[in-house]
């Protein structure tokens, strides 16, 4: 199967694998703490390459709601607080753990489904394939050099929160 370029897509393939890895960090019996340290790389390298390549091009189509976007880009601010703070919990497993997993779910969740109802169907209705698939390649350029840089790391999740 070839490997879309659509921007879509690639943010709905992300979604879907923060859900999966989500799954990974509440099994018993599974590597939950490799299973944070994946979703913590993905999730910053998705949102700084939303936030980068992705957002600031779809503010520029009229029928793209800017108020959307820009909420968008706070709820990543949410998800960034919620995701420190479970890397903050020495034990995994733990009852903390349980509550701050919880609270980053519940976080990212929200966002992903705000931002698959309308920023991403307003890309849909309004953006014509050939930019979509261009801002695909922007962000999946973009994704892949946060991830290079160990952008999920607890220093530059730290960083970012603080900024």
């Amino acid at each position: 199967m070839a490997r879309t370029q659509d921007v879509v897509e690639l943010i709905l393939q992300d979604h879907r694998r923060m859900e999966d890895l989500f799954r990974r960090m509440r099994s018993v019996e599974d590597d939950r703490a490799g299973a944070l340290e994946e979703f913590a790389h993905l999730l910053i390298a998705h949102a700084q390459a939303e936030e980068a390549e992705v957002y600031p091009a779809l503010k520029r189509y009229k029928d793209i709601d800017d108020e959307e976007v820009e909420h968008g880009e706070h709820e990543h601010d949410e998800g960034n607080k919620a995701l420190l703070e479970l890397l903050q919990v020495e034990e995994v497993g733990s009852e903390e753990w349980d509550e701050k997993l919880e609270d980053l779910v519940q976080a990212v969740n929200h966002h992903a489904d705000e931002e698959e109802r309308t920023i991403l169907n307003g890309a849909r209705e309004n953006v014509a394939m050939s930019r979509r698939e261009q801002l695909g390649a922007a962000f999946l350029e973009e994704r892949e050099r946060q991830l290079k840089a160990g952008c999920g790391s607890v220093d530059n999740v730290r960083r970012i929160v603080g900024s």
